[in-house]
């Protein structure tokens, strides 16, 4: 990629520095997209040796991008996101990710479908993590913070995605505990 490309394509990851998701940090402040991504990638890193048949170098790049989309978009919750959201920030991006130059363009347009289709290991990977992630900073934000329905969130969402690695339905089992013991700390 030359220099102006990488410029151009910085400058749109960029934006997910700004955009701000529904869910808080333990400071208080609204976290930010590239701040989930982040974390969501550094999860795939220390998990790598819990899935030594999977290409973690893969699920880390997919960490990366799942939410380049939200760069035109903004975030939206999980539980307010509908069909029509869904399919204008993937018009964005798939647009967006057409203008990129190769190798990246066929790269990531090959990642964004493996990612959509949840077929491969990498891919159910990747999306349990992605669940956990937001369970696990939810648990770290304070709990003035929640909206009524993350306390029931928070005990059961990502369930399914996990269900396939008995090490992320320990870790997913972890985040309950926590939950559960974060409601009754902060409640009394």
């Amino acid at each position: 990629m030359d220099a102006q490309e990488l410029l151009k394509a910085l400058h749109v990851a960029e934006r997910l520095k700004d955009a701000t998701r529904h869910c808080y940090t333990s400071g208080g402040r609204h976290e930010s997209v590239a701040e989930h991504s982040w974390r969501l990638a550094l999860m795939a890193y220390w998990l790598r040796d819990e899935f030594p048949e999977a290409d973690m170098d893969k699920v880390i790049r997919m960490c990366l991008i799942h939410d380049l989309g939200e760069a035109f978009t903004g975030d939206i919750p999980t539980f307010l996101k509908t069909k029509a959201d869904e399919d204008r920030e993937e018009g964005f991006l798939s647009a967006w990710v057409a203008s990129l130059p190769q190798p990246y363009r066929e790269e990531m347009a090959a990642l964004y479908r493996e990612m959509a289709e949840r077929r491969t290991l990498e891919a159910r990977i990747y999306k349990a993590l992605d669940g956990l992630e937001a369970l696990i900073q939810h648990n770290e934000s304070p709990l003035n913070t929640w909206s009524d329905n993350e306390f029931e969130l928070n005990l059961h969402y990502a369930e399914d995605k996990v269900a396939f690695s008995e090490t992320l339905r320990r870790l997913r089992q972890t985040v309950r505990e926590e939950t559960l013991q974060k409601i009754e700390t902060e409640k009394n």
